[in-house]
């Protein structure tokens, strides 16, 4: 929760030397493989998004395993996804990574809503 919640308000230097091993893997396949390279996508996101917020909804840990559901809204009023992120630790060192989003639909018929 902490490395995303760095993440979104730009301090991405101090997540990524806090929580995450270079070395790992991620799979976001928007972006080339390694850290370094996702590193720097969440460097440009952040300036394309500067007012980028994060609601936390659930978090479910399983082993190494902790898996983030959450509210992103991209643009305060607009754009909004439900992502969720999952993370392999080695120890406090996050080793691997997957991430899932999907827009959210301003005009969506479930009135149970995303979350």
């Amino acid at each position: 929760m902490q490395f995303l919640q760095l993440v979104v308000a730009g301090r991405i230097d101090e997540a990524y030397e806090r929580y995450v091993d270079m070395s790992g893997r991620h799979h976001n396949p928007s972006s080339a493989a390694g850290f370094p390279a996702l590193k720097q996508a969440m460097v440009e996101n952040h300036a394309a998004f500067p007012e980028k917020r994060i609601t936390i909804r659930n978090v479910i840990s399983d082993g190494n395993l902790v898996a983030v559901h959450s509210h992103v809204e991209l643009d305060p009023g607009d754009k909004h996804i439900a992502v969720v992120h999952i993370f392999r630790f080695s120890g406090k060192r996050i080793t691997e990574m997957w991430d899932i989003g999907q827009p959210l639909p301003g005009d969506a018929p479930n009135n149970d809503g995303a979350f």
